[in-house]
């Protein structure tokens, strides 16, 4: 498995949670990794139909922009998952994102198992809905035996979790977020470090 990390900014726009998402993937190329975003800006990418397609052919019946992120599951040793707060939660791209992988899991059920994933959610106001939101993505991870990381349990955050005040400035100037990140980082490192020995 290649030491590469996958970045997934399910934002439509190119605002704080990209902008978020691309710093954490700068903190881990300096930490020597390589790294990978897909953004669902500019996408087409249409919600799961459950239709089971994907179960009898082994491929999605949707042929739109999720074919670009299937094969970059396969050599990818941690996955950094980042939302926007949208009505109390994840967004309905990154919601679709999630769906849309039982196609891969049709082909490979275990195509995120034993990987490392953490969450970043964004939101307008600072208690907005974004530990909501990353308990989804961590309930997804769980899902598919990949393995979730918070941010620590003193002074405890589930994940890195951000006010923007709705601007990218905000973001920018949000100290605690930051913290937040920091913390998440630290702890995402070290189990990439703990399952890449193993």
């Amino acid at each position: 498995m290649k030491n590469v990390i996958l970045g997934i900014c399910g934002s439509p726009r190119k605002q704080a949670t990209e902008y978020v998402l691309t710093e954490a993937l700068k903190k881990m190329e300096e930490k020597g990794y390589e790294t990978e975003l897909f953004t669902v800006r500019g996408k087409d990418i249409g919600p799961c139909k459950n239709c089971d397609y994907c179960i009898r052919k082994g491929e999605c019946l949707l042929k739109d922009d999720m074919y670009e992120l299937y094969p970059l599951f396969k050599d990818v040793q941690g996955i950094i998952m980042a939302t926007p707060i949208y009505n109390g939660g994840v967004s309905a791209q990154i919601k679709a994102v999630m769906d849309r992988t039982r196609a891969a899991a049709a082909v490979d059920i275990d195509f995120l198992k034993h990987k490392v994933g953490m969450a970043i959610a964004v939101g307008g106001d600072r208690v907005g809905g974004q530990e909501l939101a990353i308990q989804q993505i961590m309930t997804f991870y769980i899902l598919n035996g990949t393995i979730p990381v918070s941010g620590g349990p003193f002074g405890s955050n589930l994940g890195a979790n951000f006010w923007s005040h709705d601007t990218l400035k905000g973001v920018k100037e949000d100290e605690e977020g930051f913290r937040s990140l920091k913390k998440t980082i630290k702890r995402f490192q070290e189990y990439l470090e703990k399952y890449q020995s193993e």
